[in-house]
């Protein structure tokens, strides 16, 4: 029931509380039906639409499983231990994989997903760079819209209360402090404030690593999540992580399509990146070409631009041409379209492609249920730290996603079973958000847009592909001039349906506030791993001695440490496979 409160808010309690909607909440909202008691409330709430937003429907490539063909869970674990140079979370990388067996399962027999299949009628995978095995299920290169859609019937046809076009604006802890009493979200279609209570809490609003001039998420996607845990007291780990995928389209800045992935399956079939004198340049930095891991190939292309060797709008091309067009455009068909749409033929000509920030592996640490140190909140997807530690394999993210989705319902719905009534909340907290929110009306309107160009440059030119301590340090500095002229800039009063210069507003804020931690963060890791690439320090570092980054913010200072990676399963220079088993089993020929 809603009922009018303090500061025009509005109240709303229920017993489950899912924050997102894409593969992750989707899962939990499915499995939470299963797992609570009956008459559970059961509340998922979104920023835009239930599966027409989101990231998981932006996925192409596919999902990584082991099913077979001399592929095992073990080898997808150490696939996924040494593509994250050593950093994951064992545990957790270990459940991804295992859970992910079932998972797929699911996906077919009980959410109705139709997955390519090979003429035998078993599943079709592909190849991804880093993997030793094709193992990567798809629907051609349109995969997450496939999941999502099929996610997005099955929910819409269940008792599950929705609150679309509501955006998360702040964590409300209890009086005591110790544990979640509620979100405060932003009902966008009226612009009304709304405190939604709840026994139990999902975060799983996705990533979104918009700070940077290329970048592959939806502009809408700007790390609410985060920065509401960042706000909270939160430890989030990782947080130098941010994945470059390596082939985004660079069709001009007179495109929203700049910066939108051409997905790896092009790579992973045979496409070869070449410079502006046509040189396939890739084995200049390493053995395994295009198909080396997502972050070398970042590398290598940003080297070439670094030495001019670009395209007319400043990146590489990727060719495709050399597989037979009709054998492209059957294959990637939605690529092909993606890439005509530009006025670039894919089949037969070149496209020209770069670096462009994808996804995130940082986030708030959890265990391998989900459940974070506040009572009562959850994080699942790409909002949680720990599975891919610096790096993350392509399909190994919608497989995340729809594995730790499925087990946060499993555990809210037990956890439910033990709370009693809805915790009292924190006024002072409550207040505190409110304000923020309320702020930008309090001042005069500004140029919000040209802040947010702004910081893209700034993380892009300093704490991009290649990073030194000087280059961050100024980031840090710049970030905070940004920030600070935020807060000068305003919004017109009036209306606040739909008021879509006070949600660009709250996005910059958002964005800082991780820009700011990424930036630290990266100060804090002397080493290059994976994604995290230092020319002032370009050595990994001991494996053995592999440390996280930890950042939390107390009393308004941000703090970072180091905290050692614990080897719970397999340590550096070990292997859990058998000894007669082969180093891959990707087919020479392709």
């Amino acid at each position: 029931m809603i009922m009018a409160a303090p500061f025009g808010l509005e109240r709303h309690d229920t017993d489950i509380l899912i924050i997102g909607t894409g593969g992750a909440g989707l899962f939990a909202a499915l499995h939470a039906q299963q797992s609570a008691p009956e008459g559970t409330k059961i509340t998922i709430a979104v920023k835009g639409l239930i599966g027409k937003c989101g990231c998981t429907r932006m996925v192409q490539g596919g999902y990584n499983v082991a099913l077979g063909g001399g592929d095992s869970v073990e080898r997808h674990f150490m696939d996924t231990i040494i593509g994250g140079k050593w950093l994951p979370n064992q545990d957790m990388a270990w459940k991804l994989c295992e859970q992910a067996v079932i998972r797929i399962r699911e996906l077919e027999n009980e959410i109705g997903c139709f997955f390519d299949r090979n003429p035998d009628g078993t599943l079709h995978q592909k190849a991804f760079a880093g993997q030793t095995a094709d193992r990567t299920v798809h629907k051609g290169d349109l995969t997450g819209i496939e999941i999502i859609s099929r996610l997005m019937e099955q929910v819409l046809a269940r008792p599950v209360e929705k609150l679309q076009e509501h955006r998360a604006v702040g964590l409300i802890p209890s009086r005591d402090g110790s544990s979640l009493a509620g979100v405060l979200f932003i009902d966008m279609r009226t612009g009304a404030l709304r405190l939604v209570r709840a026994k139990t809490v999902l975060m799983a609003t996705g990533g979104g690593p918009t700070m940077y001039k290329y970048h592959t998420p939806s502009g809408d996607k700007t790390m609410d999540g985060l920065a509401m845990a960042l706000r909270a007291g939160l430890p989030l780990r990782d947080m130098e992580m941010v994945q470059f995928h390596p082939t985004g389209l660079l069709a001009g800045e007179d495109t929203r399509m700049t910066g939108t992935v051409l997905e790896e399956g092009l790579r992973g079939a045979g496409g070869q990146l070449l410079n502006s004198y046509g040189h396939r340049f890739m084995f200049d930095y390493d053995a395994k070409g295009e198909r080396a891991t997502r972050d070398v190939v970042s590398r290598g292309i940003y080297a070439e631009m670094r030495k001019n060797n670009t395209s007319k709008n400043g990146g590489v091309y990727i060719s495709m041409a050399q597989l037979g067009p009709e054998n492209v455009r059957r294959k990637f068909k939605g690529m092909v379209k993606r890439c005509a749409d530009s006025g670039f033929d894919l089949a037969a000509g070149q496209v020209e492609v770069v670096p462009t920030a994808h996804y995130f592996m940082g986030g708030v640490i959890v265990d391998t249920d989900t459940r974070t140190e506040m009572e009562g909140l959850y994080v699942a997807g790409e909002d949680a730290g720990g599975a891919h530690g610096s790096n993350r394999l392509g399909g190994n993210g919608v497989a995340n996603s729809t594995v730790y989705g499925g087990v946060a319902g499993d555990v809210m719905g037990r956890d439910i079973r033990k709370m009693g009534s809805l915790r009292e909340l924190d006024g002072a907290t409550l207040q505190a958000e409110i304000e923020r929110v309320m702020y930008p009306f309090t001042k005069s309107p500004g140029n919000i847009r040209e802040l947010r160009s702004e910081l893209q440059n700034v993380m892009w030119d300093h704490v991009g592909v290649m990073r030194t301590a000087a280059g961050m340090n100024r980031a840090v500095r710049c970030i905070s001039e940004i920030r600070s002229e935020l807060m000068n800039v305003g919004v017109a009063g009036g209306s606040r349906a739909f008021n879509l210069t006070w949600h660009d507003w709250l996005n910059v804020h958002s964005l800082c506030d991780i820009s700011e931690v990424i930036a630290k963060a990266g100060l804090e890791r002397e080493n290059s791993r994976g994604a995290h690439f230092r020319e002032d320090f370009p050595e990994s570092g001991s494996l053995e001695s592999s440390y996280f980054t930890l950042a939390r913010k107390r009393d308004d200072e941000l703090r970072l440490i180091r905290e050692p990676v614990q080897f719970t399963i397999v340590r550096p220079g070990q292997t859990i496979l058998s000894t007669d088993e082969p180093d891959t089993l990707v087919r020479a020929a392709e």
